[in-house]
């Protein structure tokens, strides 16, 4: 059902750098910048794109929202927030690390991106 998502930005220049630490620490490309200056990450099937809102009003959080991206172990989830921190991101909600739930065990690790938008790296231990 995923095919893709978009935050807006009104900082493209420290959304490209957080972005790009993020999505390096844990084995994907920097962006690919389109005509209409959109920045475009492509990793795993999954596309993640940071554009300035196109009716032209200043971008905002989305409050209750938050994108989640899917990590391979503990380590690298840990390295996608030290990039995010390293690259002017926030550190929020508890310290990296497993939370039990409903889903079971879950190690979580949170940041908000330059913009405010909030995210969270997961990793489902077996």
């Amino acid at each position: 059902m995923y095919s893709h998502n978009m935050v807006g930005s009104n900082d493209i220049e420290a959304s490209k750098k957080f972005y790009d630490a993020t999505f390096q620490a844990i084995g994907g490309k920097p962006a690919i910048v389109d005509d209409k200056g959109r920045l475009i990450y492509m990793h795993k099937g999954g596309l993640f794109l940071v554009g300035a809102p196109i009716d032209g009003e200043p971008a905002s959080i989305g409050n209750g929202c938050t994108i989640g991206f899917a990590m391979e172990n503990p380590e690298q989830a840990n390295a996608w927030h030290d990039a995010g921190i390293a690259a002017g991101g926030t550190s929020i909600e508890d310290p990296p690390g497993v939370r039990e739930g409903g889903f079971g065990q879950l190690y979580l690790a949170y940041l908000r991106d330059p913009s405010g938008n909030k995210l969270c790296a997961l990793h489902r231990v077996v």
